[in-house]
């Protein structure tokens, strides 16, 4: 495997508070990766700097595209996704007044090829564009299961399937990498083994390298390859998921007991 995320010294101070203090990571492509740690331990703002919410107050963030090292760090999120990168929230944030298919189709308008005027006449090549987004759509639909709910309101969907719901909208900008912020929050046990399953699916059949906050130390540790850990905005301890629960410094900051 080759490196795809590389992070040096990466900080972010809130005031006097800092939120994250002098990380560094590297992520190989392919991977997948899990990000747990106490409420407050910094790990979603460790996401944030990583997809350009937030600029960093020290160090890089660094991806690899086309074999050479890319400052990501800082960028607006916009410019990050043209390098692959999508993810989505520990709330969700869908278009809840437009269709299922219309909110997957929404994000892949950021790659289409025609111009003004081709949208203004109805080209040939309008439609075909079109049509092509919309047999897109439905594959990622698909792989979540909810190419039969196309035509229906985001917002009447359950809370699991919007959940699926932006999983396949953030399939649609082709990432490369994809952040999960608590995707299995507030599901069952059914729902969450189904989840474990499906993105072992996508990341198989996409080629992704994911990385993903969760509260969930079954999912956690049956899915992921590598687990890092935070605690006050400090990396404490990065490993396998064997490595990660025997660690007697996690135990104490997170996990309580062995498990």
């Amino acid at each position: 495997m080759s490196e795809i995320l590389k992070v040096t010294g990466l900080s972010k101070n809130f005031g006097g508070l800092a939120a994250v203090s002098n990380i560094n990571a590297e992520i190989q492509e392919g991977e997948l990766i899990g990000l747990i740690g106490p409420n407050g331990a910094g790990k979603t703002t460790f996401f944030n700097l990583l997809t350009g919410v937030y600029e960093p107050s020290e160090g890089l963030v660094e991806m690899t595209v086309d074999g050479k090292k890319v400052q990501i760090g800082g960028i607006k999120p916009y410019k990050i996704t043209e390098y692959g990168v999508a993810r989505t929230f520990q709330n969700i944030r869908l278009f809840k007044s437009m269709t299922v298919l219309e909110n997957v189709k929404v994000a892949m308008h950021k790659n289409t090829k025609y111009g003004l005027f081709s949208a203004l006449m109805r080209s040939g090549a309008y439609y075909n564009e079109e049509r092509w987004i919309e047999e897109k759509a439905c594959e990622y639909l698909k792989d979540v299961g909810l190419y039969r709910k196309r035509f229906e309101k985001a917002d009447n969907l359950p809370y699991g399937e919007q959940r699926r719901l932006e999983i396949a909208r953030a399939l649609a900008i082709s990432p490369r990498i994809l952040f999960l912020d608590e995707p299995a929050a507030g599901m069952n046990p059914q729902e969450t083994a189904d989840l474990t399953n499906l993105i072992l699916h996508l990341k198989q059949k996409y080629n992704l390298t994911v990385i993903l906050i969760e509260h969930d130390m079954s999912l956690v540790m049956n899915l992921c390859e590598r687990i890092f850990v935070l605690n006050y905005g400090k990396l404490i301890a990065a490993g396998t998921p064997e490595e990660i629960k025997n660690n007697k410094f996690v135990i104490t900051a997170y996990l309580g007991e062995e498990i």
